[in-house]
């Protein structure tokens, strides 16, 4: 098919950066804007009924199964599209942002898939944005490199062989890039990442023997879906590849796209590849769409709502028997911890606990399952070498057994766990240390010894709002209020200033990180994401 003429997209308040002419050519920018003006009316349309679907919730606290796509659920007779061999065994799968030395090493990490991230692993910079971009097409043609320059060490890709196969997320939906603008408006950034991603390496990669492979985030409903399918149905004729050659995972992410999940593969099923289960969140989403609902719905401390709790194990499960009942994927959640150079000890226990998850997924039938650190994809390997052996994945395990009803998704109350003060003290700090980070441009954080990225910031807020408003008694008898709140959040920053220095703490963001997550704490209008208000403050 011949492109369209090209289209004027406007750079706007982006200073020049290296080499960003590459990217943005006029033939990729006339591609952004033609997906602009086709499909940016529709998101703003399914924008809208997220809005109307969550005071439905609000007015019933329920969900279910949609009646109107019953038939598609009772339909046995179809599947999706065959795996590419580049993707039919996914057995460990590392994720993490795309500068220069994550792309050399996710890539060269043993790891079988590698999840190269533009959305909650990375604050949307205009140049992380861009030479994102730049260091996966320069590992497509083996010119990336990268030297350290505080320890010297040099760093290089492997044999094309030994290399991870890339499955690249876009932002979601709900995110605009202020600096791309079309007919006044500015892009989604769903859109700018896809676009400048797919136009410059979808038939490069299928040169390489693989192909545009993607990962779908925040996901809420099949014809958010369907509208994915639009796209890639487009911009496949657009470059003048074949229909079916795009491959799209979508993330579970949402409790709403939890009753979905049939329906989701089916509106995708020519691109489809699998779904995934992210825990965070999943239990965002929870809070935002039941945040009125009463103490029934409250969560307690983010680290107490493991994968074994039963509300959770009843959508793994489900998920797993989803994905085989059509011939997708079914991939597990995150391994988050980062090793320690200095404590054989923690790392002995943490590696410990990796293990048992890992075990359990490969168990329940999952075909693989996602690390932060290249040190956990031998872990991780290992427990689904045990389980697949010689197969490349076990789509044949039906999960028959599984029988998920409506109720036992949002049967939050099912877990024997109450929210403790040391879970608001750990949203807090987890809160103010993240967005500090994201605000300098880093999405991917290490506290704690875990990898945190947008996510963990989400429900980490989201629990403190619906302690406040919920008016819940923590374990030590304390009723969680704004002053409560405003006291632990005053002491944190206290103990950051003495952990870090005067000069360290001048120099950072740390009362601007501390009065946003307040913000979206405390606000009696629940904000949807974190990271619209925060992009407002984001520099560059």
């Amino acid at each position: 098919m011949s492109a369209p003429a090209p289209s004027t997209l406007a750079i706007v308040d982006a200073e020049p950066l290296p080499r960003q002419e590459e990217v943005l050519t006029d033939a990729a920018l006339a591609f952004v804007a033609e997906l602009h003006r086709r499909f940016t009316p529709r998101r703003d349309e399914l924008l809208a009924r997220r809005a109307e679907r969550r005071a439905e919730i609000a007015r019933t606290s329920t969900l279910d199964f949609l009646p109107e796509t019953a038939a598609i659920r009772a339909d046995d007779s179809w599947k999706v599209a065959p795996a590419p061999a580049a993707l039919n065994d996914r057995r460990v799968e590392i994720t993490g942002p795309t500068d220069r030395k994550m792309t050399i090493n996710a890539l060269n990490s043993g790891a079988k898939v590698w999840l190269a991230d533009f959305e909650d692993a990375s604050a949307p910079t205009w140049e992380n944005v861009v030479l994102g971009q730049l260091n996966l097409a320069a590992a497509y043609t083996r010119t990336i490199d990268f030297t350290d320059e505080r320890t010297g060490k040099s760093y290089a890709l492997r044999p094309d062989a030994e290399l991870a196969t890339v499955v690249m997320r876009p932002r979601g939906w709900h995110l605009d890039e202020r600096h791309l603008q079309v007919d006044g408006r500015p892009v989604p950034g769903a859109l700018v990442d896809f676009g400048l991603y797919f136009f410059h390496n979808a038939q490069r990669l299928l040169d390489l023997g693989k192909g545009p492979y993607f990962y779908l985030p925040k996901t809420e409903s099949h014809l958010e879906a369907r509208l994915w399918n639009e796209v890639f149905v487009f911009a496949q004729d657009y470059v003048g590849i074949p229909q079916g050659t795009v491959r799209a995972t979508v993330l579970i992410e949402t409790i709403t796209a939890a009753y979905e999940m049939e329906e989701i593969l089916y509106e995708l099923r020519d691109h489809a590849s699998g779904l995934n289960a992210g825990r965070w969140d999943y239990l965002f989403s929870i809070v935002k769409n039941f945040r009125d609902g009463g103490a029934k719905f409250v969560l307690p401390d983010r680290n107490a709502v493991t994968m074994t709790a039963p509300f959770m194990r009843a959508y793994t499960e489900l998920l797993v028997r989803t994905c085989h009942k059509r011939g997708a994927h079914a991939i597990g959640g995150m391994a988050a911890f980062i090793p320690s150079r200095r404590d054989a000890e923690v790392n002995k226990v943490a590696f410990e606990k990796v293990r048992a998850d890992k075990d359990r997924e490969a168990g329940d039938g999952f075909d693989g399952s996602w690390v932060a650190h290249p040190d956990l994809v031998p872990i991780a390997m290992e427990s689904f070498d045990k389980v697949l052996g010689d197969k490349p994945n076990q789509k044949d395990r039906l999960r028959e057994d599984v029988d998920v009803k409506a109720a036992d998704l949002i049967a939050i109350d099912s877990l024997d766990a109450k929210p403790t003060y040391a879970g608001l003290v750990n949203a807090v700090q987890v809160g103010i240390r993240y967005i500090e980070a994201w605000l300098r441009g880093l999405g991917a954080v290490a506290i704690f010894n875990l990898m945190e990225d947008a996510a963990t910031a989400e429900i980490s807020r989201s629990q403190i709002w619906q302690w406040i408003n919920a008016e819940v008694v923590l374990d030590n008898g304390e009723q969680v209020t704004a002053d409560l709140a405003c006291k632990v959040a005053a002491e944190e920053l206290a103990n950051i200033r003495a952990e870090i220095g005067d000069e360290a703490f001048a120099a950072g963001n740390w009362q601007q990180a501390h009065d946003l997550l307040l913000t979206v704490s405390l606000d009696e209008d629940y904000a949807d994401f974190l990271t619209l208000p925060a992009y407002e403050q984001l520099k560059g």
